[in-house]
């Protein structure tokens, strides 16, 4: 739990007589607290993904298997006369040799729980090291350049669809909080049960209608193929491309959200000090931005800083649908093919990103929030 405290608004009595010194302290403290707590949770959000990644170690004995096949059937394939003189004992020997050879690179010689411990070592140091059945377009099995070439598609079009979604959202929510009650307001309250779909639901349906009946938006993809060489060119393919995977995130959320918002910004507008703000003669505008919404801004912030984490993840359903070349569908592949060096890379970003969010969100409430203080306590009574 967040040590975030409010402060009461009793009058102080005596001060400390090493206030500053105090205070300074204190912060040192919570942030050491949160820090260690925040790094132990990290540690096993990533060991239990390896443990899944792996199914507790089964995934081995299907790579084992998987290897043995590949090898013996290219034993058995080879129509050298080195090999094809062998006797069925000897090549069932050099397939043996060879499996244990291939084992030993992939590092299954060792026990799993040995290797878990490594896996988790070198995630937590971000040494992501090598793919193992993944590449990248330029042919290679870095794990971090693996999802660096796919970073950039993700981020274009979560972007773009969570920043509308998000600007979108607030302002129809502030529209609603002025017209409470009207039809406009009743329409979207009818329309949020429609946030139970996700977004590749209705991308689907989409596809289906702008794509395949009337043709006049491309099915998925990036850009056109090939992609055009001229860069204005080249980014009205991509806006073109991304019509429909925008659209089916902001439906799917849009009305969910204004109304989450709504009900916020009502709460507050009738709180006594607003009506006591109206009293004495404050503008609409005036009594929005002071009384209405600076109260709902750690909740607004938390919600656009959880959003901008969430770029890195992308939605694998989603980019699968769209044929989207982003993370989420680098990630989709990594888990069919049990590629556990890339499941794990993405997974220990988004939770380092994730720690340090929830980390600089305590202090960013201390700054737009006065009764907010950092560190626990409450002022003397």
């Amino acid at each position: 739990m967040s040590d975030v405290t409010l402060e009461t608004d009793a009058p102080p009595q005596k001060e400390e007589k090493s206030g500053g010194t105090s205070t300074f302290s204190r912060v040192a403290k919570y942030s050491l607290v949160r820090l260690v707590m925040l790094f132990i949770t990290v540690v096993i959000g990533v060991y239990l993904t390896i443990l899944i990644a792996n199914m507790g170690g089964y995934v081995d004995e299907i790579r084992r298997g998987a290897i043995r096949e590949m090898v013996s059937v290219g034993i058995f394939a080879d129509q050298s006369p080195e090999i094809k003189g062998l006797s069925a004992a000897e090549k069932t020997k050099l397939i043996n040799e060879r499996v244990a050879l291939q084992e030993k690179r992939l590092g299954l010689d060792q026990p799993f729980v040995l290797r878990s411990v490594g896996f988790l070592t070198s995630a937590l140091t971000l040494n992501l090291g090598q793919a193992e059945l993944m590449i990248s377009d330029a042919g290679s099995k870095t794990v971090r350049l693996i999802l660096l070439e796919r970073l950039p598609a993700t981020l274009v079009l979560w972007g773009l669809a969570n920043l509308l979604l998000f600007f979108l959202s607030l302002f129809i929510a502030l529209a609603l909080s002025r017209r409470y009650g009207s039809r406009a307001d009743r329409a979207i309250i009818a329309m949020t049960p429609t946030s139970a779909a996700p977004a590749w639901f209705y991308g689907l349906f989409l596809i289906l209608i702008f794509a395949a009946i009337f043709t006049v938006l491309p099915f998925g993809g990036l850009v056109d193929a090939p992609p055009p060489e001229n860069p204005v060119q080249y980014a009205l393919s991509l806006g073109k491309h991304l019509i429909l995977p925008v659209s089916a995130i902001l439906i799917s959320a849009v009305f969910l959200n204004a109304y989450n918002w709504r009900t916020f910004f009502l709460i507050y507008s009738s709180e006594d000090y607003v009506e006591m703000a109206k009293a004495k003669g404050l503008t609409a505008k005036d009594i929005e931005r002071r009384y209405v919404l600076r109260p709902t801004l750690p909740t607004i912030i938390t919600q656009f800083a959880l959003l901008l984490i969430t770029l890195w993840t992308g939605a694998i359903i989603l980019e699968t649908v769209f044929n989207w070349p982003g993370l989420g569908r680098a990630l989709y592949r990594a888990i069919g093919l049990y590629d556990t060096p890339v499941i794990v890379g993405s997974t220990v970003i988004y939770a380092y990103l994730l720690a340090i969010t929830v980390f600089l969100l305590d202090f960013i409430y201390a700054l737009v929030d006065p009764r907010v203080k950092v560190g626990g306590g409450r002022r003397p009574q």
